[in-house]
């Protein structure tokens, strides 16, 4: 099989390696990268499966100024919520590409290890059964893939995780202990339970691979962009500071106003992502624990 990947970043390369163990395996992006079967966005397309590793923010430019639909099957690997229009990405990539097209991955997968061989498990969500099974059997032996329906749970986990990673890294970055961010990223996964019911999410997803799995390997690691952008807020770098030096997306910070903005409009409790939207916009991170620790007593 060949299979195309969009977008030649740390991810994309991962997944690239990845197939390539069973499958010849071709790249482009934006900027042109010394890589074997690299070849023009154009000459990508013709290749009837593809794999789109840009990042969420860029994804509706890549399909507005790049996209030649011709049946092409998608499997989308981007996370996060456009911030514009407070869309998840599959909605957006429904704007352009027929459902049945589609189909997302999610679960707890470092690029670095991936690129390792190191053992990973994987969620194909895609509401075409077809797909979503076809996908998952391009995955090489060390990587287990399992099958799901539930998009919106899988792009809500995907994106809303990276919320949580940046309060785990601001939590462990005040040395603020083992019970505190034990605590936070089980708080976190309610939250974001909470978050995604709201527009139809199954609870059995947050409960999986795409959300508790991804969601404690992102706010336990270093490896994890996001869980760095806390570590370097807890010490009270700009957020401008922290990115360049960071070099990378973390999708955490864009996705924390996107949703912060969606639940100012809904009414939906999310008091983690709250704090975490305010501190990425100036506010103190040791303010921001002191209204945290004394937010009024509620039902679990």
């Amino acid at each position: 099989m060949k299979i195309g990947i969009i977008g030649a970043g740390k991810w994309g390369q991962a997944l690239g390696y990845a197939f390539s163990k069973n499958h010849e395996v071709f790249f482009s992006s934006r900027r042109k990268k010394e890589l074997r079967n690299f070849i023009s966005m154009d000459e990508i397309q013709n290749l009837e499966y593809l794999v789109f590793a840009i990042s969420a923010q860029n994804a509706r430019w890549w399909l507005e100024n790049h996209l030649k639909f011709d049946n092409q099957k998608f499997l989308i690997a981007s996370k996060g919520i456009e911030i514009k229009s407070g869309k998840f990405l599959n909605e957006v990539f429904e704007e352009y590409i027929p459902r049945e097209n589609l189909a997302f991955i999610s679960g707890p997968s470092f690029a670095a290890e991936v690129m390792k061989s190191l053992p990973t498990a994987i969620v194909v969500s895609s509401k075409n059964s077809e797909l979503s099974q076809r996908f998952a059997s391009f995955f090489p032996s060390f990587i287990k893939s399992y099958v799901s329906d539930d998009t919106t749970g899988a792009e809500v986990c995907g994106a809303y995780k990276n919320i949580i990673a940046i309060a785990s890294g601001i939590s462990d970055g005040l040395c603020l202990g083992n019970n505190a961010r034990a605590s936070l990223i089980a708080r976190g996964l309610v939250e974001m339970e909470r978050f995604g019911s709201f527009f139809g999410a199954k609870k059995d997803t947050f409960l999986g691979l795409s959300g508790a799995g991804d969601l404690f390997l992102s706010a336990t690691s270093m490896l994890s962009r996001n869980y760095r952008v806390g570590v370097a807020l807890s010490q009270k770098k700009s957020l401008d500071e922290i990115l360049e030096e960071l070099g990378e997306v973390a999708e955490g910070v864009y996705t924390a106003k996107a949703v912060y903005h969606i639940v100012q409009k809904r009414d939906i409790y999310t008091p983690i992502a709250n704090e975490v939207y305010k501190i990425l916009n100036g506010k103190d991170v040791n303010i921001s624990l002191k209204d945290l620790l004394s937010k009024e007593n509620r039902v679990l």
